[in-house]
């Protein structure tokens, strides 16, 4: 591993009449492959954000300009490497993280995850509790029994129809699945649509159909089995119209974790966040209160 540089920057207006932070763009090499992630501010210890799939550390950019923080491109997406070599799985993604972290000379942070960022983020708590103070989970890929895959991802489990679906994706039909996802058309402009339309490339396609081939419902509900034992302070953030992951599952983690509160958040769908700014300021709220 190397130490990052500084490729470009950017200062941000955050909502809500927040101050404006500058924003870093890295480049480093974690286990001999590039890892793209940006830095802001100098939070000790900081937030990680862990974005889901297909999308990227863009997600973060308003978080990243009031909280500061870190948010890495995971492997297979974004600008990170997208080899067909890399293994693209939960139990990866968390040596990944703990690779990642070590990198960046970060030992204990508050994780902010989303989708699959957040199914990462309980797995390395389970394994790695000491170096984690606070959690966000946002509408979570479901750690817990009960789960089913949303027909988005049904459509691509078995090999040669996946690959010929995700084949067959255009930039039409990838904003219409963005917007069905969130509750107003406008939660996705065209031009946030754009940028994960240009990062939806052949190599960020296989990560995805190798993530979820890699693990199946009952898996996910094996990989939650130390969830019970986590006494970290854990915020759970879910949009009540999320048509891929249902709010209960939130509820479902409210009993299972021992140090929880819940935002369950009226008119908001999978990127809750997306559709109601003011989630960002209850987030970053949480991160503020000393664990």
């Amino acid at each position: 591993m190397r130490a990052g540089f500084a490729l470009t920057g950017q200062t941000l207006s955050s909502p809500g009449g927040w101050p404006e932070i500058h924003v870093d763009e890295h480049t480093i090499e974690v286990g001999g492959e590039p890892v793209f992630y940006r830095r802001a501010g100098a939070g000790d210890p900081p937030a990680v954000y862990l974005h889901s799939a297909p999308t990227s550390s863009d997600d973060w950019l308003e978080l990243l300009a009031h909280t500061g923080g870190v948010a890495p491109d995971l492997p297979g997406f974004g600008r990170s490497a997208k080899g067909g070599h890399l293994d693209y799985s939960l139990p990866a993604y968390v040596a990944f993280l703990t690779a990642f972290l070590d990198a960046v000379s970060v030992d204990r942070v508050a994780l902010v995850g989303h989708g699959w960022g957040a199914a990462v983020a309980l797995a390395f708590a389970q394994r790695h509790p000491e170096r984690v103070r606070q959690l966000v989970l946002i509408d979570a890929v479901p750690l817990l029994e009960g789960f089913a895959w949303p027909s988005p991802v049904r459509r691509v489990l078995r090999p040669g129809l996946g690959e010929l679906w995700m084949g067959a994706v255009t930039r039409r039909s990838l904003t219409r699945l963005l917007r069905r996802a969130a509750v107003s058309p406008d939660t996705w402009s065209d031009e946030r649509a754009d940028a994960i339309w240009r990062q939806f490339d052949q190599g960020t396609q296989r990560a995805f159909l190798r993530l979820h081939r890699s693990i199946d419902p009952a898996g996910l509900a094996a990989a939650g089995a130390g969830l019970a034992q986590l006494e970290i302070p854990t915020l759970i953030v879910w949009g009540e119209r999320d048509p891929w992951v249902a709010p209960t599952f939130a509820d479902a983690y409210a009993q299972r974790l021992p140090r929880v509160e819940v935002q369950r958040v009226p008119d908001a769908g999978h990127w809750p966040w997306r559709d109601q700014p003011a989630v960002l300021e209850r987030i970053a709220a949480f991160l503020a209160v000393p664990a």
